[in-house]
């Protein structure tokens, strides 16, 4: 049997290929565009890789053009991470000599001597990858616009705290239109001051307010004309002139991410595992897409319920040597979903009572701290969520917690 490896980089990749003995059998050195991709595909297919018996391919990456191609056919590909390939370079050198043919060697050797120890790429629908690239669009597009969010709200409490308590009783306070509005309308807290009211209602009206103008513009004139303490003219200027920067990219970020959440919303119904996870409580469209992107709809990816527990970070991890025995948290897990599983831990209880009185068993009786208990209870549903997965159905509260109901009632 053949085994490949590849070290990527951005313009070029080196390729090696070894047998079962270890031998090197053969290496190249191709450019990424779409003759080096032939050539790769050209040296696979002259030592025997065949649609029916495909040559596994180990590379530090699972992305890009390079990963899609190998991906064609039945073709196996393992995304080695790159700590891991790090520590098999030391079984074959001690000396801390490194190279990028080198490491293809490597990565071939990973796979001829511990294939089974690692995972291949999941075998994806396009639908599922396709809704993977919006929801993790989406998120880093949220994650931005909280960022730009702190930003402007750390440069407003430094010259222009008026205007933060203008904006505080709407929800998203910062990132609503209205607070653009307003910001762009009056950018220092004198020319705030200085508004009217007609001005503050057209202000508003700008942003797309149809209801409560006149009450919210009266609000707004009471709080800027307040008495608020002010940095000399000059400096408050020039924060103005910085503030209206930061406000443009801050109206990039918010359109980045209503723009892709729609986008999620129209594609994520499509997928024929939608219901199942519109089933749980606490999963809209945008959370259980984010959960589908992570988790897949290859369903021999995970070979039970511990499995995705452990990807998802949820399940403890036991560190024991000689006397010493502890039990901690999972650092080594997926962020993303780790991530979408907090948000779902949250709100589940709002809409389950049997996740409620989970919930409360655990903060109560066991004496778990809040996240203790909202990752206990992510622990739980998310092996749910295999169950139904695995036997398409849709999730039930009498079956997901029928202690916690009984004790509930």
């Amino acid at each position: 049997m053949i085994y490949c490896g590849i070290d990527w980089a951005e313009k070029t990749h080196d390729v090696a290929l070894v047998d079962d003995t270890g031998t090197l059998v053969a290496k190249r050195h191709i450019t990424d565009d779409a003759a080096g991709y032939r050539a790769l595909l050209d040296l696979l297919a002259e030592h025997g890789d065949t649609e029916d018996n495909p040559i596994p391919v180990a590379i530090e990456t699972s992305r890009g053009l390079l990963v899609a191609v190998l991906r064609t056919g039945r073709r196996k590909v393992y995304a080695i991470n790159p700590m891991a390939a790090a520590r098999y370079r030391d079984r074959h050198s001690v000396s801390r000599k490194k190279s990028d043919p080198g490491d293809a060697l490597v990565l071939a050797n990973i796979l001829r001597t511990d294939m089974h120890a690692h995972r291949p790429l999941p075998d994806d629908t396009d639908l599922a990858r396709a809704i993977a690239a919006l929801a993790r669009a989406q998120q880093d597009a949220t994650w931005n616009r909280q960022t730009i969010a702190n930003q402007l709200r750390s440069l407003l409490r430094e010259y222009y705290p008026a205007a933060l308590a203008a904006v505080e009783p709407w929800k998203n306070g910062l990132c609503r239109p209205e607070a653009h509005a307003l910001l762009k309308a009056a950018p220092t807290p004198t020319r705030a001051a200085r508004l009217t009211r007609t001005q503050l209602q057209a202000a508003l009206k700008r942003a797309g307010r149809q209801r409560r103008i006149e009450a919210d513009a009266d609000r707004l004139q009471e709080v800027l004309r307040a008495e608020w303490a002010h940095q000399p003219p000059l400096v408050e200027d020039a924060l103005g002139e910085r503030m209206l920067a930061l406000l443009i990219q801050m109206e990039a970020a918010c359109t980045a991410a209503d723009r892709l959440a729609k986008a999620v919303e129209e594609v994520f119904p499509q997928h024929p595992d939608a219901d199942i996870y519109l089933s749980f409580p606490g999963l809209g469209a945008q959370l259980g897409a984010r959960m589908l992107a992570e988790v897949g709809d290859d369903r021999t990816r995970f070979t039970d319920a511990r499995g995705l527990k452990a990807y998802a970070g949820s399940s403890p991890i036991t560190r024991a040597s000689g006397k010493k025995s502890s039990i901690t948290r999972r650092w080594v897990k997926n962020d993303r979903l780790n991530t979408a599983g907090y948000l779902w831990a949250f709100s589940a209880p709002n809409a389950s009572p049997g996740a409620k009185a989970h919930y409360r068993h655990r903060r109560d009786d066991c004496g778990d701290w809040h996240a203790g208990a909202q990752r206990h209870l992510f622990n739980r549903m998310i092996g749910q969520l295999y169950h139904c997965l695995q036997h398409t159905e849709l999730f039930d509260e009498q079956t997901a917690f029928p202690v916690e109901l009984a004790e509930a009632a």
